[in-house]
């Protein structure tokens, strides 16, 4: 079951798989360091995350996200299509340039990553990318953009985009924070890209109507922390949707994800699934037909954006 990626030609799944979960030994989402149950040398991980791909792919996934800040997920990434020989036409594969992971493999880093959105840092990740990806990247976007960061102005950067856009790579942007709805309205009106990645979920929905005019202006849009960095799971501490969750029998993490998936403006949703068991649970979200009744029990939900980015930010890293 694919789509189009806007009008980037990409063919994607609803449900993507996103990689940060299972690139890096630390990551903001609850209950991580469980998941990998102190597995977490570099071997085992590669492991780990060849068998989530496994998986998703035999179920039908076929976009997968990476980002240099993913500790070595492109390298895991490319390793199991290597390995599996898997060629560009049987997966589309998207990752992000921006940030520099540099908690050297600790959970305990001070650091975990750096943002520098300048030409240079682009050139560098990029060459470093597509070592690790090769012909397999087709879609390449800017980590974090914001509107004061004014990477979204930055002629040098635009410069080094439109000669990637020029050579067949579709470029996007992510946007994060409050203010996410603002960079993405700067976005459309330079109208350098080809396709947006943003938060919106059951708890900050604040972006949906700037999303649905990317969505009709040709972009493709991807969602992502669907799950809320794992509040809006069986781990989470949302008591309306885990009650919606125990009165249909569903699963928490598959309701939130129906939800995104009923946006008629979102192309793929991403699965940051770190096991198997995770990820069939979010793939349930696939066949889940909301009905108005329980549309209106997960629309009940929600937080003031302020509050949810601020909540957000006072995660750890684990």
């Amino acid at each position: 079951m694919t789509r189009t990626l806007g009008n980037t030609g990409l063919e994607v799944t609803p449900i993507g798989l996103g990689l940060a979960a299972l690139g890096r030994p630390g990551y903001i989402n609850l209950g991580h360091a469980a998941d990998l149950g102190g597995h977490t040398d570099v071997a085992s991980m590669e492991r780990s995350a060849h068998t989530v791909l496994d998986a998703a792919y035999a179920r039908g996934v076929r976009y997968f996200d990476a980002a240099r800040s993913y500790g070595r997920a492109e390298a895991f990434l490319g390793s199991w299509l290597e390995q599996r020989g898997l060629g560009p036409d049987d997966v589309t594969v998207g990752s992000k340039w921006g940030y520099t992971y540099t908690a050297d493999w600790r959970v305990d880093a001070k650091v975990h990553e750096v943002k520098d959105l300048s030409a240079a840092t682009l050139r560098r990740q990029l060459d470093e990318s597509q070592e690790l990806l090769g012909n397999h990247l087709r879609l390449y976007q800017i980590h974090s953009a914001t509107v004061e960061s004014g990477v979204l102005d930055d002629p040098e950067v635009l410069f080094e985009l439109g000669k990637l856009q020029a050579s067949g790579m579709a470029i996007g942007f992510t946007a994060t924070g409050p203010r996410q709805s603002e960079t993405i309205e700067r976005a459309l009106e330079v109208g350098a890209f080809d396709a947006v990645q943003a938060t919106w979920n059951l708890l900050e929905r604040s972006a949906g109507p700037v999303l649905a005019a990317a969505h009709a202006e040709g972009l493709g849009v991807i969602v992502k922390e669907a799950l809320a960095n794992g509040r809006l799971t069986v781990k989470g501490d949302v008591p309306e949707l885990a009650a919606a969750a125990r009165a249909t029998g569903r699963t928490e993490d598959a309701l939130a994800l129906a939800a995104v998936l009923s946006q008629p403006w979102v192309d793929v949703v991403l699965s940051g699934a770190a096991t198997v068991d995770q990820l069939e649970s979010n793939l349930l979200a696939l066949a889940l037909d909301l009905g108005p009744d329980l549309r209106g029990r997960l629309d009940a939900i929600g937080e003031d954006p302020d509050t949810y980015w601020e909540e957000r930010s006072e995660l750890a890293w684990n």
